[in-house]
C-alpha cells in the first residue's frame, strides 16, 4: 500500500516583507556597522528596546493615520499589543521608566526592526529597520544642529554625495496657516497634512483638500500662496519674519524662524552648510512633533521616486505623556531598507561584500587537521575564510571558490602539510606560489591589499 503523500506548503513571503539573501544580506549588514560606528563617534549610546509594546503606550500618539497602520492583536494573556511602530515613542516610555537611572542629557542610538500596515511601493515595506539617533533633555540649537549633524555624517560614511535635509519647524507651518486666517487647531493640523502632501500633488489639490475642511476656497488660497512663497524666497521669508514686522509675525512665529537660522549657521559651521535648506513645506504627519522638523532627500535623479531617506524632528511633548516631568527630546531616523535601496540604484553597493576573502581546500581526511588549523590562522588576523567542506577533486573545489568570489585559494596536499608549507593561489590570474604556514597570514593578507 503506498504511502499517503505529504502535502507541501507553499513557500511565499507575506506582502510587504522580504527575505534578504546573503548577497544583500552582507552589505546590508555592512551598512549597520558604518552607522553604528557613526553614531558612536558623535557621543551616542545603544539602546534596545522590545518589538513589542503595550498598546496604550503605541497608539494615539501617531495621529490618526498612523494609529491605523499599527499592528496591534491581543496576546494569550489577554493583554492589548502592538509591534512597535518607529523607535520613537517606545524611547519616550524608556526615559519615563527609567528615569532615575539615566543621566541628562541623554544621547541613544538605537537599530532595529519596525511594522506598519503600509501599501508597500518602492522603497517601502511594512517591516524595516530604523536607524535612529536622538538627544534627551536639552532644547537648543545646539542640540538641533548636533542630531543634523550626525544624520549627514552618516550619509557620507555610507557614500553618499548628493543629499540635502530640508529643514523646517512646526511652529512656521501653524504661524502661516494662522495668519492666513485659520485658526482651529483641528483644521491647522489637517492643513499642516495638506501641506506636507506638496511634493507628491499639484497645489490645486492641496487647496481642494484644504476647502474641504470647511475652509473657504479663497482663504484655502492664501494658506498656499504664503507657503509657496516662502519655499520660493527662503531666505528672504525668514529675513522678513526675523528682521522686518512687514509680515505681521507672532512672536512665535519670529522664535521659530530664528531658530532655523541658528540651525543652518551651526550645521554650516560643520562644513555642511551645502546640505541643508530651509523649506516651509516639510510638516512630518506624526503629531508628536513640536519644533524643528526635517526630511532628506537625495538628488541624484536616479532615485528620484525614493522619497526621504532620513527625516525627525523636535518632539518636547512625547516623553512628558509618560511622566509629569518636561523632557524635551529631539532625533534623526534612517530608513534602512530606502537608504540600501538608493544605494543599489545608485551603484554604492560593493558586488563583492558578502565573497570569501581566503578559500582553504582540503585534499583529504589525512589533511583536514592541518586544512581547519590553517583556516584558523586566517581568521586570527581578520580575513573572511571558507573551508572545503564538500571535498572531491581540486578542480570542483576551486570552482567553489570562484563561486563565493574568493580572491586567493589555499592549497594543503601531503608534501605541504609533512613541509609545513601551502599553495597560495592567486585566482585572477591563477599565479601561485609555495609559502611557509607560519608565513601565510601577512602574505595573503599583502597580496589583499594589492
Amino acid at each position: 500500500m503506498a504511502e499517503p503523500q505529504q502535502k507541501l506548503f507553499k513557500a511565499q513571503t507575506l506582502k510587504g516583507f522580504r527575505d534578504y539573501m546573503p548577497e544583500l544580506m552582507a552589505p546590508r549588514q555592512a551598512m549597520i556597522r558604518r552607522i553604528e560606528a557613526t553614531f558612536e563617534r558623535h557621543g551616542f549610546q545603544p539602546l534596545q528596546t522590545p518589538a513589542l509594546e503595550y498598546l496604550e503606550t503605541l497608539a494615539g500618539k501617531y495621529g490618526e493615520e498612523g494609529d491605523k497602520l499599527l499592528y496591534r492583536f491581543q496576546d494569550h494573556g489577554e493583554r492589548h499589543v502592538a509591534l512597535r511602530y518607529d523607535l520613537t515613542v517606545p524611547l519616550a516610555r524608556v526615559v519615563a521608566e527609567h528615569r532615575n537611572e539615566i543621566q541628562l542629557p541623554f544621547r541613544r542610538y538605537q537599530v532595529a526592526p519596525v511594522w506598519r500596515a503600509d501599501k508597500p511601493q518602492r522603497g517601502r515595506f511594512r517591516e524595516f529597520f530604523q536607524c535612529d539617533a536622538d538627544i534627551v533633555g536639552v532644547n537648543s540649537a545646539m542640540a538641533d544642529a548636533e542630531t543634523l549633524i550626525t544624520g549627514l555624517s552618516v550619509l557620507e560614511a555610507l557614500g553618499i554625495q548628493g543629499a540635502v535635509l530640508h529643514l523646517n519647524h512646526r511652529d512656521v507651518l501653524f504661524g502661516l496657516i494662522a495668519a492666513a486666517g485659520v485658526t482651529e487647531k483641528a483644521q491647522q493640523i489637517a492643513c499642516v497634512r495638506a501641506i506636507d502632501k506638496l511634493d507628491k500633488v499639484p497645489p490645486v489639490a492641496v487647496v481642494a483638500e484644504i476647502a474641504a475642511l470647511g475652509i473657504a476656497v479663497e482663504v484655502a488660497s492664501v494658506v498656499l500662496n504664503r507657503f509657496l512663497f516662502a519655499e520660493t524666497n527662503p531666505q528672504k521669508f525668514l529675513q522678513l519674519v526675523v528682521l522686518d514686522d512687514s509680515m505681521s509675525a507672532t512672536p512665535t512665529l519670529v522664535e521659530a524662524a530664528s531658530r532655523i537660522v541658528t540651525v543652518i549657521e551651526l550645521v554650516t559651521a560643520a562644513g555642511l552648510g551645502d546640505r541643508i535648506v530651509f523649506d516651509p513645506t516639510i510638516a512630518r504627519g506624526l503629531d508628536y512633533y513640536t519644533g524643528i522638523i526635517y526630511e532628506t532627500r537625495l538628488t541624484d535623479p536616479r532615485v528620484k521616486g525614493i522619497g526621504a531617506v532620513m527625516s525627525g524632528g523636535r518632539y518636547d511633548g512625547l516623553i512628558g505623556l509618560f511622566t509629569k516631568e518636561s523632557i524635551p527630546a529631539v532625533g534623526i531616523s534612517l530608513g534602512l531598507d530606502r537608504l540600501l535601496a538608493a544605494l543599489q540604484e545608485l551603484e554604492l553597493v560593493p558586488k563583492d561584500a558578502h565573497a570569501v576573502q581566503v578559500y582553504v581546500t582540503v585534499f583529504g581526511e589525512s589533511e583536514a587537521a592541518t586544512a581547519i588549523a590553517t583556516a584558523g590562522q586566517l581568521r586570527a588576523v581578520g580575513l573572511r575564510v571558507e573551508l572545503d567542506l564538500a571535498g572531491g577533486k581540486l578542480g570542483k573545489q576551486l570552482e567553489r571558490a570562484s563561486k563565493r568570489g574568493a580572491r586567493l585559494a589555499v592549497l594543503i596536499g601531503p608534501d605541504e602539510a609533512a613541509a609545513g608549507t601551502v599553495v597560495l593561489k592567486d585566482l585572477r590570474d591563477g599565479a601561485q606560489q609555495t609559502v611557509a604556514r607560519a608565513n601565510l597570514p601577512d602574505m595573503a593578507s599583502d597580496l589583499l591589499r594589492v
